[in-house]
Order: C-alpha cells, then structure tokens, then sequence
C-alpha cells in the first residue's frame, strides 16, 4: 500500500518556505516540519531526515543525516511518516493505543502523558493481547448501512518510560535498540508482552481524563463531543487539504455514530491498574 525506500545521507539544506504546518515539543522545539513540494511533501525531522512523500501518499523516500542509523528512521518511519501517509490515502489513523478485550478492540486516546501506553501494558501483561501503541488504523467493513468497524494490528512493540517499566515488565523483557530523540524505551511483543495480529472488531474507544477519578469512572459520551476528540487525535498528512479534510470529517461522522465513546478516568497510580482493567472488562461485557 505504501512503499518506503532508503536514499543516500546528506545534510539537512535549507527550504524555500515556511512549513505550512509543525509539530513541536511541549518545550517549543521542532519535531516536524511539513512542508510542500512540486511533486508531494516533504517531512522533516530536524537533525534526523528528510522524509519526501508522493502527493498521492503512496510512495516514501528517506534521506537520513549523516550519522543517523538505521533504527531510528525505520523508528521515525513506522511510528510518524507511516500514519501520515496512510490518511493521504484515506485511512483513518489516530494518535491511540489498542489492546484485545473480549474478541474486540478497546481504544485508549489521549494526549501524550495521559498514560496510553501504560495502561496498554497493563492489558498486554495481564491476560490480553497488544493491538498497538500508536498510529491506529480503524476501517470500516461489511454493508455501507451496518458497517462494522475493524482495528488493525500494527508493530508488534510498546513504548515505555522507566517506571512503568519496572512496575510492569519483567527485567531481560527484549527491547528494539535505542533512538536519540527519546527516553522511552521500545520493547517487542512476545513472551510477557502478549500481541494480537488479527484485526478485532471495535469495541470500546476510551479518551483519558486528567487522573482526578479517586476510583475507575467510564462515562459515554455524546457523538459531538467524541468528533471534536476525534479530530484532535487524528493523523492527517495535509491540514489544509480540502480532498482530504472533507472526507476524513465524513468518516469520522459516520464513525461517532456507533456510540462506543467514552471518557475514562483513573488515578494514575501503578496500584490502580488491575481495579481499571477489571473494570473495563466489565463495561464491555454489560
């Protein structure tokens, strides 16, 4: 579906114009520029690479910075311009982590620091299976009138900081080498790590509250306010792009139909996992 290829390393040459659009560290410091170019975009991940984009998202070429390994643009690749270029083709991606309950796939969105990937690991290591960690891929399947939403697997792995690390991993769990730009640490399903690499039916989508819940709290929400969730949480390529923005807004009306949305609020303690997973279960299962 999408093509990537590796081209020579070079230095980072200056560009014509401003990026149209820019994703930056909670400090203000650039993490990517998008900007466009004659033939599609260009993503740039200052220090890093140069990520060219076919205008039709089919097509990825990266040019490293002299230095940079392997790792971390194959890292940069999976994790960032791979979702990108999967919403130019029209899929709905969103910024989430998903995890196996009860034959279907339950949804953990929210900002980063919120805990997605932690409470994924919860599941992961509890007696569940790891859907991803990121960059998730609903699509829609069956007849257009009762549609049937599917969320599809991605890279068998998780991203961790240390002390969720210790409190929910066992030490020697097998981690993918270390990139540059973050201190989480990447570790690969298999053995603690449960992974489910069959797309599961969608089930529950969870947005994560602040952590003022002093006991587990699921409260749906109305389709409004999951759209606006929705939209925030959404990969999208071009911002600005009205072929594309105009039917990623119909897919996710059609989406917030199903009325599987729910604001989830816990507080963000180690000790408090087992009560939220159990609790989750439960909601699915009523």
């Amino acid at each position: 579906m999408v093509s990537f290829s590796l081209a020579n390393a070079r230095a980072q040459a200056p560009l014509p114009g401003a990026a149209f659009h820019e994703w930056v560290f909670p400090g203000g410091v650039p993490w990517t520029q998008f900007h466009r170019t004659a033939s599609g975009y260009l993503l740039r991940f200052p220090d890093l690479a140069d990520f060219l984009v076919s205008a039709d998202g089919r097509r990825v070429r990266c040019h490293p910075v002299v230095g940079v390994s392997r790792q971390t643009t194959a890292y940069l690749y999976e994790s960032q311009v791979l979702p990108l270029a999967l919403s130019r083709l029209g899929k709905l991606v969103l910024h989430a982590s998903a995890v196996e309950v009860e034959g279907g796939a339950v949804v953990f969105v929210g900002e980063s620091g919120r805990g997605k990937s932690t409470l994924a690991a919860s599941f992961a290591t509890g007696g569940h299976r790891l859907l991803t960690d990121d960059g998730l891929v609903i699509e829609a399947a069956g007849a257009e009138d009762r549609p049937v939403y599917l969320v599809l697997p991605s890279q068998p792995s998780i991203r961790l900081w240390d002390d969720s690390q210790q409190a929910l991993l066992q030490p020697g769990t097998p981690t993918a080498p270390p990139v540059p730009f973050t201190s989480k640490t990447r570790f690969l399903a298999g053995g603690d790590i449960a992974f489910c690499a069959e797309p599961r039916p969608l089930r529950r989508v969870c947005f994560l509250g602040s952590g003022v819940a002093p006991e587990p709290r699921i409260e749906r929400l109305k389709a409004s306010e999951a759209l606006l969730e929705l939209v925030r949480h959404s990969f999208l390529l071009d911002i600005q792009a009205h072929d594309l923005i105009a039917p990623h807004f119909d897919q996710l009306s059609r989406l917030v139909a199903q009325r599987v949305f729910f604001r989830l609020d816990y507080a963000r303690r180690f000790d408090q996992l087992a009560a939220v997973r159990a609790a989750i279960v439960q909601h699915c299962r009523d």
